[in-house]
């Protein structure tokens, strides 16, 4: 039997779609679309979504919290699939070559048979949380598929009450990607920065690293062709690709062959500790959200990774505006090199978000941008990191959020946006609660006090993009412990539970007359 034009066209669009994604799957409609051969795009949802979680901190002072969520959403309510969603232990650290066996939790450990899930969903809406306090606990990769995976996230809390990288240290489980550029790595004495590889296939990956200073390229063999064997995790210090410590470095993560989840763990002996997270691919204007508004130190890290400088024009978006610091009113980033400049007196009080863009009559040269944040003052200080983020095309979710120390931010950099937000229900109950936000342009808008009716537990907020310009988002958790204000920040980009196919329609015309 020969398969239509109409199934054919849908194929190829979907294997290229899968092509660029890497993470995620779609199904074609179940009825085949009427109508003219150049036919409006649908929106689809995915029907499978992957996810890698970094092996957490391995202090024994250390506690890691998940929670895994899937958003509700009205092609949900009609499936009658339940689809399934879990994580499951990557192979060990491997530090000499070879693959270790899998583990189960504490009840199973050293068990060689089949894992059972971790965070194991069973219906949109609801989070699932799992603690654990191993030091040994691995990097976990899995999958969800049905009406599970559009949007399904995964948020990685540790809180470490002593010693380095002491402090509360967050990151969003990422999908799988070839390309990955940090902004803000350290190979600097008293900071141990840490690459996770991980690889959630059975094919191996092979994968390069190089490092950029304040002087351009840093020389280094260690770094090129790393492999990650199939379902692998492979840790990676910094410092031993550089034969000297290199502050406020932009890292580009390669891959060459398979595709691995990347994140860098940042440990310092007096600052705390976080992950940060892969900047927004490279753009001529970036926006870097969630600058809280007791931030006691801003460095900005940035780096021009095409053939020409970046002129950029330097803004603060706060709760009532844009404004330009005082004597930053421009950064110079020259092309191959790291530029980093400290804007400790930026938020004056106010929450807000950075925003760069290309000085007026300098032309578009893309960057790629992150911040190192500081909250607290002398030896109870604590820092978090904020990449450039990407804005919120449909939707997007954050995990993991608490009754007490949650904020979420809403940043509108150019033109006025209306936004929806849901606080979900909480893992232990309580009912969603819904908000409508107006964005002005050129603000950030702070959210503190949307919380669940009569919910216990951890929840989720999930942003909806209603109408007007860019929304672009970022979630602080924080806490205070021994007077040090721990705390980390990720940003939320669009979580790319639904896409854009073209609807194809038969031309048979195209077939002429034999």
């Amino acid at each position: 039997m020969s398969l239509n034009r109409t199934t054919l066209a849908l194929i190829a669009v979907v294997t290229a779609l899968g092509a660029i994604t890497g993470f995620a799957t779609l199904t074609a409609p179940s009825t085949e679309p009427t109508g003219g051969a150049a036919a409006t795009a649908a929106q689809l949802p995915v029907e499978r979504s992957t996810l890698v979680c970094p092996q957490p901190s391995s202090s024994e002072l250390g506690e890691t919290t998940y929670t895994a969520y899937t958003p509700k959403g009205e092609v949900q309510r009609e499936s009658g699939n339940k689809g399934s969603a879990g994580l499951f232990p990557a192979g060990h650290t491997l530090e000499g070559g070879g693959r270790g066996k899998h583990k189960d939790n504490k009840e199973n450990e050293g068990d060689e048979k089949a894992p059972k899930p971790e965070l194991p969903l069973k219906a949109p809406g609801t989070p699932v949380v799992h603690e654990t306090k191993r030091t040994d606990a691995p990097a976990l990769t899995g999958s969800a598929d049905g009406p599970l995976a559009p949007g399904w996230t995964v948020q990685q809390t540790t809180a470490i009450t002593a010693g380095t990288g002491r402090g509360m240290l967050g990151v969003g489980c990422s999908a799988p990607d070839t390309d990955f550029w940090f902004a803000g790595v350290s190979t600097a004495e008293g900071r141990h920065d840490y690459i996770h590889l991980t690889n959630p296939d059975d094919a191996p990956a092979t994968v390069d690293l190089q490092l950029y200073g304040k002087d351009g390229k840093v020389e280094s063999e260690s770094g090129s062709g790393i492999n990650i064997p199939g379902g692998a995790t492979v840790p990676v210090l910094l410092s031993t690709l550089t034969a000297d410590p290199v502050t406020n470095v932009t890292l580009h993560v390669a891959v060459r062959s398979g595709r691995i989840g990347a994140q860098v763990q940042a440990l310092d002996e007096k600052l705390g500790g976080d992950w940060i997270a892969a900047s927004a691919a490279p753009s001529g204007s970036v926006v870097l959200p969630g600058i809280p508004a007791d931030a006691t130190g801003v460095r900005l890290v940035a780096f021009a990774p095409g053939e020409r400088d970046a002129e950029l024009a330097v803004k603060f978006a706060g709760p009532s505006g844009s404004i330009s610091p005082a004597g930053r009113e421009t950064l110079h980033v020259k092309s191959g090199m790291a530029t980093a400049v400290d804007l400790n007196d930026l938020t004056k009080g106010e929450p807000g978000a950075l925003l760069l863009s290309p000085a007026e009559g300098s032309g578009q040269a893309p960057v790629v941008a992150g911040l190192r944040v500081l909250r607290g003052k002398g030896a109870k200080q604590e820092m978090a990191f904020i990449p450039a983020t990407a804005p919120v095309e449909e939707r997007t979710t954050a995990a993991g959020s608490s009754a007490k120390g949650s904020t979420l931010f809403l940043v509108a950099p150019g033109k006025a946006a209306k936004a929806k937000v849901t606080a979900s229900a909480g893992s232990e109950g309580g009912k969603p609660v819904s908000k409508t936000y107006d964005l002005k342009p050129g603000t950030t808008t702070a959210i503190d006090g949307l919380r669940p009716e009569g919910g216990k537990g951890t929840f989720a907020l999930t942003v909806e993009w209603v109408s007007g310009g860019p929304v672009h988002a970022a979630r602080m958790l924080e806490t205070a412990k021994k007077g040090i204000p721990m705390f980390t920040v990720q940003t939320l980009p669009d979580d790319g539970g639904m896409v854009r196919v073209p609807k194809a329609a038969e031309d048979l015309s195209v077939l002429g007359d034999g």
